[in-house]
């Protein structure tokens, strides 16, 4: 994979795709994307998907959507090398590029650069100054999971969704964005096509309402990238997003070790 894709080659690509993105304004800035990856590394990425049992359930709100047997309906694998690392070989080169080039400086500042108004509109005139931490995740859903309409919490400052669809079948379950109206009530103001290699992003704000319909049995998996970019300004924050990247990496060691033991 290295020799046929470097990271500094898929970095000026996806932060082209950035650059290049559309700009949509109500109900609120965010950008829509077509082609994130090249397309030859996409074909790669589509064949080495992980099975089942190389991701953890989700936590946070998607907990609330588990299949009646306590199942989750949400699964993650963090794109860090701690992780990747557990992976057969040709999916982990595959997957530590990936991870890697949603971590490069580069691309952070693509898109600080294009949602500039809505980072701006949170955090004020000196938005540039704030600093953020990539965390790169790869997740499958199955049928039954939903999320209801929400804005994310505020220790994330940037949301980026990259779906990964094999095809064009599935167009039907992707992100649904909303608009909130004087009243407090919510209407759907658009949905994104869960195309092959397109998504969106947007930077985290009260008014960037957002959700995902009960994906039904017609869909197998339906697996996407969520690049998070937390805010990383104060030791509280910075304190926090280390701290919850060891603790992962720790709670992961001891997984793998479980499955070795078996």
């Amino acid at each position: 994979m290295r020799d046929k894709q470097t990271i500094a080659h898929v970095t000026d690509y996806a932060v082209k795709a950035v650059d290049d993105a559309r700009l949509i304004e109500a109900p609120f800035h965010h950008l829509e994307f077509d082609r994130f990856f090249p397309p030859d590394l996409y074909h790669d990425m589509i064949a080495t998907l992980p099975v089942s049992s190389d991701y953890r359930p989700m936590s946070g709100r998607s907990k609330d959507s588990n299949r009646p047997d306590g199942s989750p309906t949400r699964v993650k694998i963090d794109l860090f090398p701690e992780y990747v690392r557990f992976l057969p070989r040709e999916k982990r080169d595959v997957w530590d590029l990936v991870g890697r080039v949603l971590c490069a400086p580069a691309l952070q500042a693509a898109f600080m650069r294009r949602l500039a108004p809505g980072l701006e509109r949170r955090f004020g005139a000196d938005y540039a100054d704030v600093g953020m931490f990539p965390v790169p995740v790869l997740t499958r859903d199955v049928t039954g999971y939903q999320i209801a309409p929400h804005t994310d919490t505020h220790w994330k400052g940037i949301t980026v969704l990259i779906y990964l669809p094999p095809d064009n079948s599935v167009e039907h379950i992707g992100t649904v964005i909303h608009e909130r109206l004087p009243d407090g009530t919510l209407k759907r103001a658009g949905q994104g096509k869960f195309a092959p290699n397109a998504g969106l992003a947007f930077a985290v704000g009260d008014n960037t309402w957002h959700s995902v319909d009960p994906v039904g049995p017609e869909v197998t998996t339906r697996d996407l990238l969520i690049l998070q970019y937390f805010v990383d300004s104060g030791l509280l924050r910075m304190f926090r997003n280390r701290g919850k990247r060891i603790g992962n990496m720790l709670l992961n060691e001891v997984s793998q070790l479980s499955k070795l033991a078996r």
